[in-house]
């Protein structure tokens, strides 16, 4: 690890209010214990087997991605979640305060669903949360990807009990890493979308290398306020390859992270102080 304690900065912010769909952009947010308030707040499940729908199983939720969410209190810095407005392929949108939103999803998607509110949500809507007790299931495809152990198969995973996040709280990733994938293929587009991430820092001198994965184990400040302690590697899987918005399908994405870095991209984090954070905002190292 470097001396010099500035690593970066915030370059974006977003997060996700429904598991699996398009997110929003964010110029603030409130980071809570649990993340970004309303990161994953809600998501849609299978009526017939309880399982969490999620883009990792495109064969079974194939337009997901088509799909984009977003509060309706704009800026991120409540500390209550508010109402999502879900906006559909077609265009159309339909609202969380809907009593029939739960039928007109099922009716696009084509399978019966609900939409559920992670247990420490605090959602200001009609939603009733699901119990802490429950742990949500989910299930994941694995594509033919030369150097991973699954080929072509789907295998069930369990969230943490009473949230909709896959493993860690807070997502981050780095512009070093985007620029080393995408010299090693340089046809792809390694855009931030495909990734997911809720905090993007901008490193300084045009650096290209996994940066961020030397900081596993120390404390990021973040801004003035916040302090996030980075838990572990992010291993990517085949949502990276999917087509939404104008980016193509490229197995070519999952496949360069495979071949480069052991299919990892970008770091998880645990939140060790909570606050408001910005876009702009300093990322230091602080232990």
């Amino acid at each position: 690890m470097s001396n010099n304690n500035e690593l970066g900065e915030i370059s974006s912010l977003r997060r996700y209010p429904v598991k699996s769909m398009e997110g929003e952009a964010l110029s603030v947010a409130q980071v809570g214990k649990n993340g970004f308030f309303g990161d994953r707040a809600y998501a849609l499940i299978d009526a017939g087997d309880g399982k969490t729908a999620t883009a990792k199983n495109p064969r079974k939720w194939p337009t997901l991605f088509s799909f984009q969410a977003r509060l309706m209190d704009e800026n991120g810095s409540s500390e209550k979640v508010s109402t999502v407005c879900i906006r559909m392929p077609d265009g159309t949108t339909v609202t969380s305060e809907q009593r029939d939103i739960n039928q007109i999803l099922s009716k696009v998607l084509n399978r019966e669903v609900i939409l559920a509110v992670a247990q420490d949500a605090r959602i200001t809507g009609v939603q009733s949360p699901l119990p802490a007790s429950w742990s949500a299931k989910s299930e994941e495809y694995w594509p033919e990807v030369e150097g991973r152990d699954n080929q072509n198969t789907v295998t069930d995973f369990a969230l943490p009990a009473g949230t909709f996040f896959d493993f860690g709280q807070v997502h981050l990733l780095t512009t070093s890493t985007l620029a080393r994938l995408s010299d090693s293929y340089p046809q792809g587009r390694f855009e931030t979308q495909r990734f997911r991430p809720n905090i993007v820092v901008e490193t300084p001198g045009g650096e290209k290398s996994f940066v961020e994965e030397a900081w596993v184990g120390h404390t990021l400040a973040v801004g003035d306020e916040v302090r996030l302690k980075i838990t572990g590697l992010c291993g990517r899987c085949v949502m990276t390859t999917l087509a939404q918005g104008d980016l193509p399908k490229d197995t070519g994405i999952l496949r360069t992270a495979v071949q480069q870095n052991q299919g990892n991209v970008g770091v998880y984090a645990s939140v060790v102080r909570t606050g408001l954070i910005r876009a702009g905002d300093r990322v230091r190292l602080d232990s």
